[in-house]
This record gives C-alpha cells, structure tokens and sequence, in this order.
C-alpha cells in the first residue's frame, strides 16, 4: 500500500504542476485590458487547491482494479492538460482580445480535465472522511460527490470571470493585435486608396476546392516573409498530390523540398511565386482593379480595426494572386471564372486579411461535374516585425 500511495501522490504532484503552469500563463499572459483580468488569473488557480488535495489525501484502492481505475483518471486528467496548454499558448501568443473560451470544443478538454482532476481529489478525500474501512461503495459515491461539486465550483467561478471579462471587452479594441494598430483615432485607408506592402509578414494561406459539392483537396501553407526572401511549407491533399512542400529563397539562393524528400538547390518555384501575401496585393489588389472597390465598413479583426472592402475577381487574376491554387486545379482553364475577393485595409495602410472564392465549370479544371469553386483565405499578421530567413540545411 506504500508503494501504491508514493505513486499517487506522484501522479497528484504532476497534475499540480500542469495546473500550475496554466494557471500561471492566465495570470502573467492574459491581460487584454480588462477589468478583472487579474481576476481571471486568480480565478485560474483554483484547480491547484483541488489537486493538492488529491497530493495530501490520495485516492488508495485495495483492490488492483480499483487503484488501475484511479490511477488512469490522473492520466487521463494529464493526458487531456498537456495539450490543451499547448493550444492556450498559442491563444495568448495572438495577443489579441480573444475570449480564454472561445467555443464549446475549446472549453471540452479542459472541463474534462477538471473533473478527472477534482474526482480523483475527491475520492481521497472520501477515504480521510469516511475511513478506509467505510464501506467502498459509500466512499465512491461520496468522492463522485465532492468531486463533481469541487468541478462545477472551480468551473463555473473560472468561467463566469472570463465571460464577464470578455463581455466588458467587447466594444473596446485591443492593446494588441497580430492584424495591426488598435488605437481607435487611427484612420484607415479607404478601398480605393493607396497599399503598402509589408516589409515583414508572418503569412497563411488556405486553399480549398469542391465540385458540385464535393472536395478535391486542400493547401494549407505557413510561412514567413521579409521582402523577397521567403520561407514556407505547403500541406498539399488532393486527387493528385499528396504531401509537404517546402521552399525557401533567401536573396539570390532557392531551396525547395518535395513531399518525403530533403532540402535541395533549385531555380524552380513550386506553386509559382513564393512572396505568398505581396503577391496577392500586386496581382489582385493593384490600383486599376480596386477603383470599382465596395465598401463594406469597418470592423474589428482581433482588436485591430480594418476596413473590409470587396471587389470582383476573374479566374486568371485569381490565380495570378495565388499561384499555390495549381496544386488544386493543374492544367486549368479558369478564364471564363467569375468571382470575389474580400480584403481588409489596417490602420496601416496594409493588407492583413484576404478571403474569396471563384467558381465556374467544373469541366474547365478537368473534373467531372457541373460547377466547381475553388475559396481562399490569406492572413499576414505581425506585419512589421524582425524576421530572420535561414538557409535550410542541405
């Protein structure tokens, strides 16, 4: 029983320690300018008194069914942390004014782990309140108890702060954002007016294509950019690639990677233009094609305030703008395509957010149906900041 003891409080230090480390992003990096935003930290915290309670008075079973079952719900309380730390980290690194719960599926995971946590607490508690000689169905209806109590008061109290934080937010911009300035007094250009391409850009593009209704494949592409020099990977399904892509242009060098291949020298581009962003402006976005631009209003992008234009688009400029589209449609006729293009001008006179579709027959791309679209959505964040374009090694 000692031995089995050691190993709980092991596994409730390690649950502690998970908790902690979330507790302590919320407090120290969760300040979108809110009025409880320390409250919210705070609030975070009360895992942590849940799980030291699961340390003090373990959950010991006799039984080696019993103690399997309460030791897998500390894994699983483990399993289900680890990663949904990972996803706050990248939440908190948007720096923007998002919501710590943004959806039903995002706050899953961590009520899930929460009450693992507070059950495996509570059976140990049970056991210290009734003694281990209580009879064992008493003890675990008793620990479900406190452990489903302890869950919905820690929940709910997490909760009930960062809603009402958010709810205080939600006409204020932010004090940061990955789209841009969020002063409320800068003006923003209009559709019309003149763009300035981004020096820096941190670049995603997704490309997505259907016939009457039916996928043909994806591109999802993450990259960096400073000027000319590039640097990206390419997540290419469809009918006919499958794989990751690579490339990276570094002044007068270009490197390019093929699905399940190493880095090699090439004066070829896959997927045509590499600048991603700076290309879709020039190509789709020049001056000529936005004088008929619509005017769609201002809105709040992650607390950066943008003006959100919408012009039309042809097949040909469409796939000018984003040339990666060949992945999807290789050897297409998209001439006679019609479509449009929504973009967003930031406060800085910049691009930070572009999404569109085109369709047209279904035969012009090779595929047999009626219509076919091809939707495409381009963001270029943290636009303005160092970034360093190495040479993948050979």
């Amino acid at each position: 029983m000692g031995v089995r003891l050691f190993e709980l409080r092991l596994l409730a230090a390690s649950l502690t320690a998970l908790w902690s480390v979330a507790a302590g992003l919320v407090l120290i990096g969760y300040r979108p300018g809110g009025p409880i935003d320390l409250l919210v930290g705070v609030a975070a915290g009360l895992p942590i008194v849940i799980s030291l309670g699961g340390g003090i008075w373990p959950p010991a079973a006799r039984g080696r069914r019993a103690f399997a079952g309460v030791a897998w719900l500390g894994l699983a309380s483990a399993l289900l942390l680890v990663p949904a730390i990972g996803g706050l980290i990248g939440q908190l690194e948007a720096r923007g004014t998002q919501t710590l719960l943004p959806s039903i599926e995002a706050a899953y995971a961590w009520l899930l782990a929460l009450t693992a946590t507070s059950l495996f607490a509570g059976l140990g508690l049970a056991r210290r309140m009734l003694g281990q000689t209580s009879m064992r169905r008493r003890r675990l209806l008793l620990g479900a108890a406190l452990g489903l109590s302890a869950s919905a008061i820690s929940g709910a109290t997490f909760a009930g702060a960062a809603i009402a934080n958010d709810l205080a937010l939600r006409d204020h911009p932010a004090v940061a954002s990955r789209f841009g300035p969020t002063r409320a007094g800068d003006p923003t250009a209009g559709c019309g007016g003149p763009l300035v391409v981004a020096a820096t850009a941190v670049v995603a593009v997704n490309l997505s294509g259907e016939v009457d209704g039916r996928s043909i494949g994806t591109v999802g592409i993450q990259g960096v950019r400073s000027g000319e020099d590039v640097r990206w990977t390419a997540d290419v399904a469809t009918q006919d690639v499958i794989g990751q892509y690579g490339l990276v242009r570094l002044e007068a060098l270009t490197w390019a990677r093929e699905p399940r291949g190493p880095w090699r020298r090439s004066d070829a581009v896959p997927g045509g233009d590499p600048t991603l962003d700076a290309q879709a402006v020039t190509s789709a976005l020049s001056p000529e094609n936005r004088q008929a631009a619509e005017e769609r209003g201002l809105e709040y992008v992650e607390g950066a305030r943008g003006r959100h234009c919408r012009i039309a688009i042809d097949g040909t400029r469409f796939a000018q703008a984003f040339p990666q589209g060949a992945w999807l449609t290789p050897h297409a006729d998209l001439h006679r395509w019609r479509g449009q293009l929504d973009f967003w001008v930031f406060a800085d006179g910049q691009i930070g957010q572009v999404a569109g579709s085109i369709n047209g027959e279904a035969l012009s791309i090779g595929r047999a149906g009626l219509q076919a679209t091809l939707h495409v959505l381009l963001t270029a964040t943290d636009r303005g900041s160092p970034a360093n374009i190495v040479a993948p090694a050979e």
